[in-house]
């Protein structure tokens, strides 16, 4: 880790695996477009000794942190104060280490998705007809965003239906939740169909029916591959799908969220989406 102190202030991703992470040069962009002197790279720390890396790397001055997979939710734990997306969210994925040694978490997640949705791709949810796979942490930190959208509903299909039920119990105040197993899937159509199951990371499908699309329908996966397209999104334009995306544009605007609440700066996240593609 860079030194702090006198010199730049630092900042991290942590994770287990963690060196492929788009992170550091994602901030490292933005610094350099706003003109801050910042140091940012990725940590991997050990998938038992979160806490305790965490305290180590404190108390040699990081700033601040991004927290990715399978740290959120102990992360969430640790934290002094927590913000409204946070504690909706119960994970944590930007963390702020304060003057005063206590620490602040926040969830970008849900507003990275809603920003890349409505304003990179020009969508419009309201109204519209969501269905989610998968009932993991990924969709307890989206959710809510997604409902303050105004859509018709969101049905949440997932292998063990009782999570899926538990998040439609936690978020049913707040919009129309339904709930499905993948096996009784296919007698709706859905307008926009969001992949947020493991099986992107492992570069699969869900065992999702393609009677759930229409001819308009869009499909996103919230997993990204600069390289080629995501399994997900493969299987959308084999159905003849135009309108299929991945979440490269989700994992940029809550970088620029976490860039925010640390340097309180606005960045140009188009410009870094086109240049990790074209990369």
């Amino acid at each position: 880790m860079t030194a702090t102190g006198d010199s730049i202030d630092a900042y991290a991703v942590l994770g287990n695996p963690v060196s492929h992470s788009l992170s550091p040069r994602i901030h490292r962009s933005f610094a350099e477009q706003t003109g801050q002197a910042l140091s940012y790279e990725a940590i991997e720390l050990s998938a038992d000794g979160f806490a305790a890396g965490l305290q180590g790397l404190q108390d040699k001055g990081l700033c601040g942190a991004n927290v990715t997979v399978p740290f959120k939710q102990q992360a969430w734990n640790i934290c002094d104060q927590l913000s409204p997306a946070a504690r909706q969210a119960a994970a944590v994925n930007t963390l702020t280490f304060n003057t005063d040694g206590s620490i602040q978490g926040d969830n970008t997640d849900g507003i990275g998705l809603v920003r890349d949705l409505t304003v990179n791709l020009q969508l419009q949810p309201k109204d519209q007809k969501i269905l989610i796979l998968g009932a993991g942490g990924a969709v307890r930190g989206v959710i809510g965003p997604l409902l303050e959208l105004s859509p018709h509903s969101i049905t949440i299909a997932n292998r063990n239906l009782e999570k899926a039920r538990l998040l439609a119990q936690d978020f049913g105040a707040q919009g129309e939740i339904h709930t499905s197993s993948y096996a009784d899937l296919g007698g709706e159509k859905y307008d926009l169909v969001i992949n947020a199951t493991a099986a992107g990371l492992r570069n699969e499908v869900p065992p999702v029916p393609g009677s759930v699309l229409n001819n308009d329908s869009v499909c996103y996966d919230m997993v990204y591959n600069t390289l080629q397209a995501t399994a997900f999104v493969q299987w959308a334009r084999t159905l003849g799908l135009t309108r299929a995306y991945d979440g490269l544009g989700m994992l940029v605007e809550q970088a620029a969220e976490s860039f925010f609440i640390w340097r309180g700066l606005h960045t140009n996240t188009k410009k870094v989406i086109q240049s990790l593609r074209q990369v």
